[in-house]
């Protein structure tokens, strides 16, 4: 197996079923010593969602939904 000049490497089928690696799994890399360990990322705290709970609270809406949409419609 080899890393191709973008980074990327193929896992092996049998680990892909075993371990559940589904397209559009993600996925983090965790250094353990001299080790690194390939982990899917546990549903809920993908990247994302993530972004959206750091963000939320951060902005006063004064407007209402029903503002918002006029808005978008103008």
């Amino acid at each position: 197996m080899h890393i191709t000049t973008k980074g990327q490497v193929t896992i092996p089928q049998s680990i892909r079923d075993k371990f559940g690696f589904l397209p559009h799994t993600e996925v983090e890399f965790i250094e353990d010593g001299g080790n690194i360990i390939l982990r899917k990322v546990a549903s809920g705290s993908t990247m994302a969602k993530k972004m959206l709970n750091q963000m939320r609270g951060r902005y006063a809406v004064t407007l209402s939904t029903d503002e918002i949409m006029q808005l978008t419609r103008s």
